[in-house]
């Protein structure tokens, strides 16, 4: 097992806000943040998880998102972003570069470094893009950069808005639900999209003990994999999503049994939704099975911010000691093999818990948290 990592600050931009605690409890009251947003073309759904105002172009929104979330970040966990040995890494789908032809004429890590210098950093960003992965996958880079030595402090995450191109695309894929997202209910019939952004703030421990930061969560380890099954369709084994949460559970040093709480990807289409239920019953066996909760019924899928997004309500959850009821769960599949919040949120006492993700093109990644008793 190598170093943990402490988690010193943590900010959201939501559809339901942006504050942690404001929107922590609209997630448990069981809110959605689901409107009906105007399209040009003609869509499975006209509704997604949009914050308000829409304001700016694609491209535009992402930046401002990204900064504003990021300043909030920083803020909490009482840094500078030009402070020495401090490294951003910045994660995105890039949808807005189908959308805004100025954006494809650039490089695609412009937007990173006009963000990063925005908010102050002396360093270039790691900028980076596994599709719905991204926001995990910028945590899991950042975590690394500090256990190398490389970086004393890393602030990673994802940020994304809604595009026309991205909602006609699922439309005409059918992953986006004619209906509402149901995750894990037996009438599952795809997602809904929304935007958002969420950074963590990453440091060594010795970092943070030294300037006496406040400490959110530590940084257990994390794991990744590709299951190359399909461009955009999970392997129904399950094999990528298997070896991530192993392999993150090995770099974390814990057991199946020694996870209490998983925040799962929950897109509610049934093909990632079998997959889940897969490798949960793979990796957590006959032994005791955690909680499993998920937020895209809530915040919408947020494409590449979702990963970083769900880290936050995880560690949320296992510092509040609850979980909010999952959005739209009403009749659960009775093949799921962990217990579910339904109707209400649910208290519980433990303090190790997993997140994970699945993307388009097999990108898995799981990240484990644990919180001071």
């Amino acid at each position: 097992m190598v170093a943990p990592v402490a988690v010193t600050g943590a900010a959201w931009s939501t559809a339901l806000g942006h504050g942690l605690g404001d929107v922590w409890r609209r997630l448990l009251a069981g809110e959605h943040g689901f409107v009906e947003v105007d399209s040009p073309h003609r869509l499975r759904n006209a509704l997604a998880a949009a914050i308000p105002p829409p304001g700016d172009g694609p491209a535009t929104r992402l930046r401002r998102l990204a900064v504003e979330t990021l300043r909030r970040a920083l803020a909490e966990a009482r840094l500078e972003a030009g402070g020495p040995g401090t490294r951003f890494v910045l994660g995105t789908s890039l949808g807005a570069w189908l959308d805004e032809a100025r954006e494809r004429e650039a490089p695609l890590h412009a937007w990173a470094d006009e963000v990063a210098r925005t908010v102050g950093a002396r360093e270039m960003p790691v900028c980076l893009s596994t599709a719905c992965s991204s926001g995990s996958d910028a945590i899991l880079v950042g975590a690394e950069l500090i256990r190398s030595g490389a970086a004393e402090v890393c602030v990673c995450g994802g940020v994304d808005v809604l595009t026309q191109s991205k909602r006609l695309a699922h439309s005409a894929l059918s992953t986006m639900s004619p209906t509402r997202p149901r995750a894990f209910d037996a009438r599952h019939d795809g997602m809904l999209l929304g935007e958002g952004a969420g950074f963590l703030v990453l440091e060594s421990m010795a970092h943070a003990r030294e300037r006496s930061a406040p400490l959110l969560a530590v940084f257990r380890g994390a794991g990744s994999a590709n299951d190359a099954a399909s461009m955009t369709a999970p392997d129904p084994a399950a094999m990528g999503a298997r070896l991530a949460m192993e392999r993150s559970l090995s770099d974390a040093g814990v057991a199946p049994g020694d996870i209490g709480l998983v925040n799962a990807h929950g897109s509610a289409t049934p093909a990632n939704d079998r997959a889940e239920a897969e490798a949960f019953r793979a990796v957590f066996g006959e032994g005791p099975r955690p909680l499993v909760f998920a937020t895209k019924g809530a915040f919408g899928h947020t494409l590449g911010a979702t990963g970083a997004m769900e880290a936050i309500a995880l560690i949320l959850g296992l510092r509040e000691g609850v979980v909010p009821p999952i959005a739209g769960l009403e009749q659960p599949d009775a093949d799921f093999p962990c217990p579910l919040p339904m109707g209400r949120p649910v208290r519980h006492e433990e303090r190790i818990g997993l997140s994970l993700t699945l993307g388009f093109g097999g990108f898995d990644t799981a990240l484990v948290f644990e919180v001071p008793r």
